[in-house]
């Protein structure tokens, strides 16, 4: 049976010409990045050289760009050393983010008792940016954490709006790019944002690596103790392989840029006309959406809802009903718990996510396998 991919907003298919380097790597660079000898010295130069390609990449210092494990470790790095060393008192977000903003936030407020507020959403998921003004005006050390690009509907937010408010009112900003970086053009010299994280395998990168951006002049404490890795910000031998790969990534990523999002943007547009041919009433959760997330709220009976994912999987094709690190909940997405009404929320939503590896012959037959259901 074909499989057919169609859930890119989890993760990506890595790009063969990064496995490629990665295997090189792993084969050649065996050396510990701290060894003075040369040896050591050659696995050191890749990363450094890794971390110049995403600095070029994103208009930043090399310096400012310090690899983690994931864009999760990163949040709550930054968040809770803007707590505990920044003085921050008073964290603003929304409720839409992604749970490791979410989580990080909720066990900051229990431990330390910083304050949280949240920016609301409307029923087409974009953020109350007049509301974002009235919050900010509060004379509070502050650090504001809203994503680019939201994981289940696509939404994207004005950061760089974002970013001026918060920097008119002192206000720190903290921004999760995990669904946009590599897939368009980020200007950190022009971007207000102090933090920014994202992770390898949302571009076809491998998965375990990622990175924080954290703006010069910005001291956070070490996230883990031990060696002097990473400014000793964050200790512990290096995985060349994985930051070569993930250097390869966003490079591959940025140079096919145009070519790959017109091709993706294509194929969303095709997706929504047939699901509109084949099921009228099917309607798009959220406005003025990213180019690769489609999230869809089909005219089904509710009772249709909890086993319509489990038919698409059994005829090989991978969608989603949300983020897949809530896909073993069988709460309603906390995304569109805040967008939709009770009847809404009860019909089945589906997440399609593209890659420029898809084809409209795919989405085909995704909307047969529907029309079965």
């Amino acid at each position: 049976m074909k499989k057919i991919y169609l859930d890119n907003a989890a993760t990506t298919p890595i790009r063969q010409e990064v496995i490629d380097e990665m295997i090189k790597v792993m084969q050649s660079e065996y050396g510990n990045p701290s060894s003075t000898h040369s040896i050591g010295r050659s696995a050191k130069a890749i990363i450094e050289t890794s971390r110049k390609t995403i600095a070029k990449y994103l208009h930043c210092n090399a310096q400012e760009i310090v690899f983690t494990s994931t864009a999760t470790e990163a949040t709550n790095w930054i968040l809770r050393s803007a707590v505990k060393d920044f003085g921050v008192k008073r964290i603003i977000t929304s409720k839409v983010e992604h749970h490791a903003t979410l989580y990080t936030v909720k066990a900051l407020q229990e431990e330390f008792g910083v304050a949280v507020e949240f920016v609301n959403v409307s029923h087409d998921g974009t953020l109350d940016y007049a509301q974002l003004s009235v919050l900010l005006s509060n004379d509070v050390k502050t650090i504001v954490s809203l994503m680019h690009v939201n994981n289940e509907t696509g939404v994207v937010n004005d950061i760089q709006r974002i970013g001026m408010m918060c920097h008119e009112n002192k206000a720190l900003f903290h921004c999760d790019t995990v669904q946009s970086i590599g897939k368009t053009d980020l200007n950190l010299q022009d971007l207000a944002v102090d933090f920014l994280v994202a992770s390898a395998h949302k571009f076809h990168g491998p998965k375990g690596i990622g990175f924080a951006f954290v703006r010069k002049n910005l001291v956070l404490q070490p996230m883990l103790f031990g060696g002097e890795q990473e400014k000793g910000w964050r200790a512990g031998t290096e995985s060349v392989h994985q930051i070569a790969g993930i250097a390869k990534a966003i490079e591959f990523s940025l140079e096919n840029l145009e070519e790959e999002r017109k091709v993706i943007t294509a194929l969303k547009d095709y997706c929504f006309q047939q699901l509109k041919a084949s099921f009228s009433d099917a309607t798009v959760n959220g406005s003025n959406t990213f180019y690769n997330i489609l999230n869809v709220l089909l005219p089904f009976s509710p009772e249709k809802t909890a086993m319509i994912l489990f038919n698409l999987d059994m005829k090989g094709i991978a969608v989603s009903r949300g983020s897949a690190c809530q896909s073993g909940s069988v709460k309603p997405s906390h995304v569109l718990a805040e967008m939709l009404d009770d009847a809404e929320l009860k019909k089945p939503s589906l997440r399609i996510s593209f890659s420029h590896y898809n084809t409209k012959e795919e989405i085909d037959c995704m909307i047969s396998a529907l029309k079965e259901i």
